[in-house]
């Protein structure tokens, strides 16, 4: 790490002045153009620990980048995550406070629910089946507390930034039909979900996209929260990662994403 702990405490509190005014701070990796990975992910943490001295608590994580085209895209080898707090989580069909965000777009994925814990280093795939408790069709919600390019110098944002920013998370809606992974008679590498926007669809995927499999994203967290000491606990809900590309969203949109026989997830921003 390059950053010292001042430097780290100082970015948090601009990430919550941004979410707070609506008024995007500057891209924390030009004004500290050292940083590495592990400073992101401690602005992350520290954030999340200021919200958490506010009453927020943990409900959960999430993991972001799963597709080798995103990873290669923006130069990193692995997955990002972040952090679900309480008051992320909205009902299937919610409004949408628009006026709570800066630049939201969304997603479609699949949430784990747990009901036993899942901890590194040697976390794999049939561990995090055993351990789930059901999963559910969902649609998580993005948004920029930075900039997405620098209005001075036209750069772009990294991957430094986006997990600075709590992997680019701001809230999520479970929903569709609740299945365990034990029970369902198919392959969840084939689960697709078509996603339209105001009745024309925008994107489509499977979940295959997701590592070839979602439970891989999970037992991937499960090690690389290991180096941190955390473990995934009992009832927290753990977002797999997109299998369709961010879709853009405004005031007055309206999202569906059909999951076939597993039901289907909607919002709509107001």
């Amino acid at each position: 790490m390059s950053l010292d702990t001042a430097t780290i405490e100082a970015i948090a509190a601009q990430l919550q002045q941004a979410e707070e005014t609506r008024q995007p701070c500057p891209i924390v990796s030009l004004q500290h153009p050292g940083m590495q990975i592990e400073d992101a992910y401690a602005v992350q943490a520290a954030w999340m620990a200021l919200k958490q001295r506010a009453g927020r608590r943990v409900k959960g994580h999430k993991i972001g980048l799963t597709s080798k085209a995103m990873q290669r895209a923006v130069g990193i080898d692995e997955p990002d995550f972040g952090v679900l707090l309480d008051d992320m989580f909205l009902r299937d069909g919610a409004v949408v406070p628009t006026e709570r965000y800066l630049a939201l777009r969304i997603e479609a994925e699949l949430a784990f629910v747990l009901d036993k814990p899942l901890a590194g280093p040697d976390c794999t795939l049939f561990d995090v089946l055993d351990a789930t408790a059901y999963v559910t069709p969902a649609l998580e919600i993005l948004d920029a507390r930075m900039h997405r390019v620098d209005p001075a110098t036209k750069q772009l944002r990294t991957v430094l930034d986006t997990i600075s920013d709590n992997a680019a998370n701001c809230a999520l809606v479970l929903g569709g039909r609740p299945f365990k992974p034990q029970l369902v008679d198919a392959d969840m590498r084939r689960i697709g979900a078509i996603v339209s926007k105001n009745g024309e669809v925008e994107e489509t995927g499977l979940a295959a996209g997701v590592l070839n499999h979602p439970g891989y994203g999970i037992a991937w967290l499960a090690n690389r929260l290991h180096r941190y000491g955390v473990t995934l606990q009992p009832g927290e809900v753990v977002l797999a990662g997109s299998f369709i590309r961010p879709i853009e969203v405004a005031k007055g949109d309206t999202i569906v994403a059909d999951y076939g026989d597993f039901g289907t997830v909607s919002c709509h921003f107001g």
